[in-house]
């Protein structure tokens, strides 16, 4: 049995996402502070699969891999020790910047309206 499967979402966990969506194969930011160092130490303990809505897009796969080579990433890595899906896999937790961890109780829907990511805040 493989180890347990980490879902990263790519913009705004990965990619900064500051300048918002340019296309599936356009991404134009800096990556999130620590978000390389997080990838290489997560995958001595998960089967890390990026997933992203640029995922089923054509070029969007390529993009995202050719991104974390340009952000310090070696190409034997990012091709064969990460996962590309392009649906989202059965991951035993994902790490997103637009997800609400579900406890049993409903949120306000109102409250939903306003939701932030963590990079949109006012801080």
């Amino acid at each position: 049995m493989g180890k347990p499967i980490l879902c990263l979402d790519f913009d705004g966990v990965i990619h900064s996402y500051s300048s918002g969506w340019k296309g599936a194969n356009v991404i134009p930011d800096p990556p999130v502070k620590g978000a390389i160092d997080f990838i290489l130490a997560a995958v001595r303990r998960f089967d890390v699969a990026i997933y992203s809505s640029r995922s089923h897009q054509d070029g969007g796969i390529r993009a995202m891999q050719g991104y974390l080579i340009a952000n310090g990433l070696n190409w034997e890595f990012v091709v064969h020790d990460l996962m590309w899906p392009d649906h989202k896999p059965p991951a035993m937790v994902t790490i997103d910047d637009r997800a609400l961890t579900f406890t049993g109780d409903w949120p306000d829907i109102e409250w939903l309206l306003d939701y932030k990511p963590w990079n949109k805040l006012d801080v």
